[in-house]
């Protein structure tokens, strides 16, 4: 492939051709709403509590024809410390990526000291800057929202995000800030494989996914449940570009959870339905746990390949290696079939074997087998180990066929209905044969109805 060639692919696998519009602001002025009310659905957490929104998040957005990015920052409060500080630079990274911003201030608040100091970053950015008052519910409110002016970045234009006041001429400014691009189309087909990580919370699914990245991607904390949002960001790796759909870790029991979680929740099953194949992150130094084993059923009911990655593996000593291993075979044998490494993030080692471990799932899941081919090995299998015979019936495997893959779906065609232990004994032998390493295996039974005479 010429240089020119990859260069040409590289840019067709990334979304990039869409411009992108950074939203920035203060913890609690109602970027998310807004967001929400921009791409059109649900997706933005949203929460009465500052701060909520930690990382930069990607969300496709059309408006007239003509699609965009929206990149949803952290609450940015220049004078903050430790983790918001951290917040903060995320947003000064999402403005050095993005091709406008969208500035949104409280109109009923005012101008406060550190919108100044983010007007100051903002005109250092030369970036083209669209300035939202939100929160304009009334009339009242618009006659404050034009004393934003003063801000000098132009024209404020009132919005409300509950409601969705002004939202049409805010969009209309947004696209006159964007650049122009071709018109889209439909989402991107064939693009960059499509990875879900998932797993428990603090299980080091965002170190996982900075050390692949290379930057600081993901606000990081030792605090369970400080990824509170999905981000999807594209990656480099093998010379190829993936899809990494990083998720707030699943929560023991949704009822349980508190708002934002409940939504994080919600949507670690959304992006497992959204990958073609999920990362499931697994303390190495911890027990397999039910909500391990809660993730590992989601994942097989949704379809998706599968690759279990066991994290922090130095701690993991001589000792917990034994149980380890006693727990696997004893707690992972539905799953025998996912390809298992052992990494640790925080240093990278072994993270080298994630993509072979990728490929190896995806070749798995897309694996179709012809129908002689398929229908000469139930011969072999039937004439070796024939269905039991139950009250003086015995069930035969007439035909089969793969419906599909993606994951591999079988359908059977019988005289009778097999038993729930021959179907597993046909799918042990289809791995033994075919492979299929990473996938589920679907199978169905039709049963030939005898004809009455």
């Amino acid at each position: 492939m010429s240089e020119h060639e990859a260069e040409s692919v590289e840019t067709a696998d990334r979304p990039v051709v869409t411009p992108t519009l950074a939203v920035v602001g203060r913890p609690n002025v109602g970027k998310s709403t807004l967001v929400n009310r921009i791409i059109g659905r649900r997706e933005a957490v949203v929460e009465d509590v500052p701060g909520v929104t930690r990382d930069r998040v990607s969300y496709d957005a059309t408006w007239n024809g003509r699609a965009f990015t929206v990149v949803d920052t952290g609450g940015w409060d220049p004078d903050a410390r430790g983790l918001a500080e951290r917040i903060a630079a995320q947003a000064e990274v999402a403005v050095s990526a993005c091709d406008a911003v969208m500035f949104v201030v409280d109109a009923t608040v005012g101008i406060t000291d550190a919108d100044e100091a983010v007007v100051k970053i903002l005109r250092r950015s030369g970036k083209p800057v669209v300035l939202a008052a939100n929160k304009v519910d009334d009339q009242r409110t618009e006659a404050e929202a034009y004393g934003l002016w003063n801000l000098g970045l132009g024209e404020p234009y009132p919005v409300s995000a509950l409601h969705g006041r002004g939202s049409g001429d805010l969009l209309d400014a947004i696209l006159a800030a964007l650049p122009e691009t071709p018109e889209q189309g439909e989402a991107e087909v064939g693009g960059p494989r499509r990875i879900a990580i998932v797993g428990k919370p603090n299980v080091g699914k965002s170190s996982l996914l900075n050390k692949l990245a290379g930057e600081e991607r993901v606000v990081v904390d030792n605090v369970a449940g400080t990824t509170v949002d999905p981000v999807d960001e594209l990656i480099e790796l093998g010379g190829r570009t993936w899809r990494f759909i990083d998720t707030a870790g699943i929560r023991k029991r949704v009822k349980e959870a508190s708002g934002h979680e409940y939504y994080a929740s919600l949507r670690t099953s959304s992006a497992i339905d959204r990958a073609e194949v999920v990362v499931l992150v697994i303390d190495g130094g911890q027990s397999i746990s039910e909500q391990d084993l809660r993730i590992i059923q989601a994942v097989r009911e949704a379809g998706r390949a599968l690759v279990i990655a066991f994290n922090k593996w130095d701690l993991v000593d001589e000792e917990r290696r034994y149980y380890l291993d006693r727990e696997i075979e004893r707690e992972l044998v539905q799953v025998q079939w996912a390809p298992r490494i052992n990494v640790t993030a925080r240093t990278g080692w072994h993270i080298d074997r994630l993509v072979p471990a990728l490929d190896k799932a995806l070749a798995g899941w897309e694996t179709r087998i012809g129908t002689g081919a398929l229908n000469s090995f139930l011969g072999r299998l039937v004439a070796e180990h024939p269905h039991p015979v139950r009250g003086g019936k015995q069930p035969k495997i007439l035909f089969g066929t793969q419906a599909s893959t993606a994951p591999p779906t079988f359908i059977l065609f019988t005289s009778g209905k097999l038993e729930a232990s021959y179907e597993r004994y046909i799918e042990r032998r289809l791995r033994e044969e075919f492979g299929f390493v990473g996938t589920p295996i679907l199978l169905q039974q039709r049963v030939r109805e005898k004809r009455k005479r």
